[in-house]
């Protein structure tokens, strides 16, 4: 690594150049799973992260359950059968083996290492979550240990490509000021998905960065119509742990109580609801102290925003909000070529959220679970994929190859206002959870306006540079999103359509997106094997 100030070769003055074999981009567990699969490979690794690795992102905030399946063949069949039918049926198997293989091989790991999983009365380790914190904290120690190269503070901004090959990435530098150029073999995109600045527990650090430096670079994302995704939340607070709720109630201003709220369709009941009026909640189905004591324990940081306001939820109303976390509850990304989590584009790799999830959960996801396993397996896959790649690859010389940026005028605008103009077409549940044409091709012509704006756009400010970029990102995946979603014509997954309420057996494929300024479409075949069984 070093700096370089007085050359002649197009690094400019103040900017860190830096050589390696594998980036990965993103300290999330996709991210550090990568580096360590990298590095394990014999690559020099450097990760990058926008925040802190290890303390950013959704994972680090909270609790998550893991798709940990062990390997008997009734269990693992029951695992994978369990979400075919509501993800729509576009989930493979071929897909869900080696990922569930991976997931329990790094689990494993993980007691190895010394997590410390819970244990029950028998004296057997419980292996099916982990608590962020910890989890975090223990792969950015293994990390390290491991040689990798760890810069914080250090968001990546675009990448490089010489030719049609990916070879590096370019970035700011938040606490010391001025950019980094970073040459490598291959670069590995683990940057999560996008929950558009909602305040979503974790997630105002994920802006959709992955999707569009990958978009640039002329890479293809898929299921980006199944980003509905919206958690409840206390209207006051950020938490979105939702699993707790199957112990509430929920009611109207009049405290009525909202019939089937709390049912498998309560989600939509509540949405539905939340167009003319507020609703509130109590979780007044946890009647003993007992399971009381319990929900407190398994999800202690629920209950820190109604402790510091002396509100009881178990026998207070609390009024709730359904807070959009898009992709990151979603199961859109970069589109993949195979099991190596490969891009169309060569030497770039995407992993976790930054990676779709349709081949393991088709149309439908939660938090946790199978998001947690494919950030394990993708980034494991991604990280030996990548170093094998770069491995008899050299690092192109000076000068830099170009960044990857729309070349036309420049114009200065505000970032913060671009943002507020896209959480305008993406918050609303009447435009993003009850979908229909009007109201889809409506937000979408405002967000092709908007990305006329700002795709060109500069800023003088260099502390706005990062708030641009991110800007940029959040409206390129809304119009990613609603360009897919206008496809789709029909309801399936997490894809509601209002104008088609039934699932079509006839769009039984996957939607690929790709391009900037014009987004195209094409479909993709699904294994119908399934499908077909589950028809007869």
């Amino acid at each position: 690594m070093r700096q370089r100030s007085n050359d002649t070769n197009a690094v400019p003055v103040g900017t860190t150049e830096i050589n390696c074999d594998v980036l990965v981009i993103g300290g999330g567990p996709a991210g550090c799973w990568a580096a360590l699969e990298a590095v394990s490979g014999k690559a020099r690794v450097v990760l990058v992260d926008k925040g802190y690795c290890g303390s950013s992102g959704a994972t680090a905030s909270a609790g998550t359950q893991i798709w940990y399946v062990p390997p008997v063949p009734e269990e693992r069949e029951a695992a994978m059968a369990s979400r075919e039918a509501m993800g729509g049926y576009l989930s493979e198997r071929s897909w869900m083996k080696p990922v569930l293989d991976k997931t329990f091989e790094n689990v494993n790991r993980l007691a190895d290492w010394g997590y410390p999983f819970p244990v029950d009365d028998a004296g057997q380790q419980q292996r099916i979550s982990v608590q962020g914190p910890e989890y975090m904290r223990l792969l950015r120690r293994r990390v390290k240990n491991a040689g990798v190269t760890i810069l914080d503070h250090h968001p990546a901004t675009h990448l490089l490509k010489d030719g049609k090959t990916v070879v590096g990435a370019s970035g700011l530098r938040r606490q010391e000021g001025g950019d980094w150029i970073m040459r490598a073999g291959a670069v590995v995109l683990a940057t999560g998905g996008c929950a558009f600045m909602s305040k979503a527990l974790g997630c105002d650090v994920l802006t959709g960065d992955g999707y569009l430096m990958g978009a640039e670079a002329g890479a293809e994302l898929s299921g980006m119509e199944f980003s509905s995704a919206y958690a409840i939340s206390p209207a006051f607070a950020s938490i979105t742990k939702t699993a707790l709720y199957r112990f509430a109630q929920f009611y109207r201003r009049d405290r009525s109580l909202i019939e089937g709220a709390g049912s498998a369709r309560g989600r939509s009941i509540i949405a539905r609801t939340l167009l003319s009026e507020p609703v509130h909640a109590r979780l007044d189905l946890a009647e003993t102290e007992e399971v009381k004591t319990i929900l407190r324990r398994a999800q202690p940081n629920f209950f820190v925003p109604f402790d510091r306001r002396g509100i009881d939820p178990f026998s207070e109303f609390f009024e709730v909000k359904l807070r959009l976390e898009g992709t990151v509850r979603g199961t859109g990304g970069l589109a993949l070529t195979g099991f190596d989590c490969a891009t169309t584009v060569p030497g770039l790799y995407a992993a976790g959220d930054n990676a779709t999830r349709e081949p393991i959960c088709g149309g439908f996801t939660g938090g946790g679970s199978h998001n947690a396993a494919w950030a394990m397996a993708t980034g494991a896959f991604a990280g030996a994929s990548a170093a094998a790649f770069a491995q008899g690859r050299t690092a192109p010389s000076a000068p830099a190859p170009q960044k990857l940026s729309p070349a036309k005028s420049q114009c200065a605008v505000d970032p913060q206002a671009i943002v507020k103009a896209v959480q305008a077409e993406v918050f609303p549940l009447d435009i993003n959870y009850f979908r229909s044409h009007d109201g889809l091709s409506a937000a979408f012509e405002r967000l092709n306006a908007l990305w006329e704006t700002i795709s060109s756009a500069t800023t003088e400010d260099p502390a706005q540079t990062l708030q641009l970029r991110q800007a940029q990102a959040m409206v390129a995946t809304a119009r990613f999103m609603y360009r897919a979603a206008l496809a789709r014509t029909e309801s399936r997954g997490m894809h509601r359509r209002d104008d088609f309420p039934k699932q079509d057996p006839a769009q039984h494929h996957r939607l690929i997106v790709s391009g900037l300024d014009t987004i195209s479409v094409r479909r993709q075949a699904v294994d119908p094997g399934v499908y077909r069984e589950a028809a007869e």
